[in-house]
């Protein structure tokens, strides 16, 4: 009996992923993307997300401050609708649709929602669902792929300058208030 796990590619927890042969001039969309196993469904940055009268899905991918935003407008028949909980617990609609994309040089189809990633440091999320039973996500790759953005060095710099006064400052966060 072979072992699946050699025949299975292997991606650490940040990958670059290629969107269905989509390109800024001559050069291949490649964006660097979240693999997060703890999320169920993967979604993409998309603006002036709008259904037509004749019920056509259209939207951008990315926004206009994004280096990967082309302005182009793509259209979808296939898509659907679902209720998602955003990261605040609200309750929203999002639209979701099929990408053909290549990760960890594998080309899949996979159905991606359509969200206002503007804030997220990834701009493009992949989930569980997408990667199941195809890929194996090796944690400690992220260092060798991308350098992951240290949100903590500001906190650290002004813990070291003055402690008594990081504390004091931060005080009702430790505290749960």
């Amino acid at each position: 009996m072979s072992n699946p796990s050699l025949q299975t590619p292997v991606i650490g927890i940040v990958e670059h992923v290629s969107i269905d042969g989509r390109t800024i001039g001559s050069r291949a969309i490649d964006v660097p993307a979240k693999i997060d196993t703890g999320a169920d469904s993967s979604s993409i940055w998309a603006t002036q997300v709008e259904v037509s009268q004749d019920g056509m899905l259209r939207f951008c991918l990315f926004g206009p401050s994004s280096e990967h935003y082309t302005g182009k407008v793509l259209t979808r028949v296939d898509f659907s609708v679902s209720r998602v909980k955003n990261s605040t617990g609200h309750s929203e609609i999002r639209y979701k649709t099929h990408f053909t994309v290549t990760i960890g040089g594998k080309k899949i189809k996979a159905m991606f929602n359509l969200s206002d990633r503007s804030n997220n440091t990834y701009k493009i999320l992949i989930g569980r669902r997408t990667i199941s039973k195809k890929f194996l996500v090796d944690v400690s790759m992220h260092a060798s792929r991308l350098p992951k953005p240290d949100k903590s060095a500001q906190l650290r710099k002004h813990l070291l300058k003055n402690p008594y006064e990081f504390h004091e400052s931060h005080d009702k966060n430790l505290r749960g208030a």
